[in-house]
């Protein structure tokens, strides 16, 4: 879409207002509204002068100015707005050079792209995540001096068996681990998870799939079809804000946190990626899992960066309580055609231009534009290196010999000992210009103050624990 395609699909739907997205460092997503009447060819090469420091992790107040540049591909009419509102997203331009802004998130993912061209592997990485979420009926947060709680609460929580409602307990409700996945009236949430789907189409993407997911209290997960590093970035932007916007408008409460309930299974963002030159698929080969050199290298590459990547794919306190055996986590860093224990799998595929694999720790919380790249840059540092990531584990790796079970690396146990990996291990991420020791800098200081703050904080299990020690 041009920008001339833009304002002919404003004048077309009559639109009032038009959008600007960006995401800032943590992944969040941020906006601006400007009229229409604002928005001509022009705009789309001035873009919207913006105060950059009041955004965590970018500029200082000294030199706040930047440009928030409009992107008419991504041109979208928002179904959520009374009013209505085209969305653009945005990248972030600095306004002295006019390049993309060394910390923009959506910058980086096209450097990522730039970076992976000019090596000459390949001229496209296609990424399909597979959001899994909570839809809840409430959360209650309380944080202070001298205490602090949370509480969420689902109908169709197993904890729920017992309790009594006006309108009387129909009993009908998946018990713990046992959401994977039964028909209604057991699964309560087909109809909202149908109503999110159809908002993503709304939205211009590709919906797949959507089913309950294995936890009691509304896990669930839909999928939408895969696409290339900076497009499927803004989808997993535009899919979270549509779930979460359906959701509210059904009166529930939607969260991509990693383990908002203790003793189930947790949300994870499965990532299935793969590389393409002049149309063919890299990865498909008659190696193990039908793979080629080429994948196996780079799924040796995400094996060795894999703790540096969990500062991104594993972005938040709450991941590291998913990150444990027994809940279908995937710990160990490992490859595996079967296992689903292992943090890398190679799904089977009929044809093999699909031919791909699936990393399986990362989950939700992380930047998908920053985790994205950090992946497809440490897949890129094992094929140039050619990293073989080793024989593959077929076996149950929950289940083996202690000294068996040594041999095998496993992701981090916290963000900040994954932030200190990330320190460390930044040179990979640096080819290209892609991430930059700035980047990294402030990411890693953003990171460290949520790490503190959890520090600081005194536990309820504590109290449990210590009290009367």
């Amino acid at each position: 879409m041009t920008p001339a395609d833009v304002l002919t699909l404003i004048k077309e739907k009559d639109a009032k207002f038009v959008d600007l997205r960006f995401t800032d460092t943590i992944g969040k997503e941020q906006h601006v509204t400007v009229p229409t009447r604002l928005v001509d060819e022009g705009f789309f090469k001035d873009g919207k002068m913006f105060d950059g420091s009041s955004i965590a992790g970018w500029k200082g107040i000294n030199e706040s100015d930047m440009i928030l540049m409009p992107d008419p591909a991504t041109a979208v009419i928002d179904p959520f707005y009374e009013e209505t509102t085209l969305n653009l997203r945005c990248d972030i331009i600095e306004p002295m050079t006019m390049q993309g802004y060394g910390r923009d998130p959506r910058s980086l993912a096209k450097r990522a792209e730039a970076h992976l061209k000019a090596s000459g592997i390949a001229d496209s990485a296609l990424f399909g995540p597979e959001n899994e979420f909570f839809i809840f009926d409430s959360v209650h947060v309380s944080s202070g001096m001298n205490g602090c709680s949370y509480e969420v609460d689902a109908y169709e929580g197993a904890w729920n068996s017992g309790k009594t409602y006006e309108d009387g307990n129909k009993g009908h409700r998946p018990g713990v681990k046992g959401g994977y996945f039964p028909v209604p009236p057991v699964d309560s949430q087909q109809d909202i998870r149908t109503a999110m789907s159809m908002a993503c189409e709304e939205m211009g993407l590709k919906f797949e799939v959507h089913h309950h997911e294995v936890a009691t209290a509304g896990q669930g997960e839909i999928n939408v079809a895969a696409n290339t590093l900076t497009k499927k970035a803004d989808e997993v932007q535009i899919l979270k804000y549509a779930l979460q916007n359906v959701a509210h408008g059904y009166g529930k409460t939607l969260t991509f946190m990693p383990k908002p309930i203790v003793g189930d299974n947790g949300s994870g963002m499965h990532v299935h990626q793969s590389l393409q030159k002049d149309g063919k698929a890299l990865f498909a080969g008659d190696k193990y899992g039908g793979l080629s050199d080429i994948a196996l290298y780079y799924i040796g590459g995400i094996i060795k960066h894999a703790r540096a990547i969990n500062a991104f794919t594993n972005a938040s306190t709450n991941s590291y309580k998913r990150l444990v055996p027994g809940f279908e986590a995937p710990v160990k860093l490992a490859y595996s055609a079967r296992n689903r224990s292992a943090s890398i799998r190679i799904p089977w595929i009929s044809n093999p231009k699909g031919r791909r694999i699936e990393v399986r720790f990362p989950d939700a919380t992380g930047n998908p534009y920053f985790m994205f790249a950090s992946m497809l840059l440490a897949g890129l540092d094992g094929i140039q290196n050619k990293i073989h990531p080793g024989d593959p584990a077929d076996k149950d790796l929950y289940d083996l010999e202690p000294e068996e079970d040594k041999k095998i690396p496993t992701v981090c146990h916290s963000l900040d000992m994954a932030l200190d990996y990330l320190d460390k291990d930044r040179g990979f991420l640096k080819a290209g210009g892609v991430f930059t020791d700035d980047l990294i800098d402030a990411y890693i200081e953003l990171k460290m103050k949520e790490v503190t703050r959890l520090r600081m904080t005194t536990h309820p299990i504590e109290i449990e624990m210590y009290y009367s020690l």
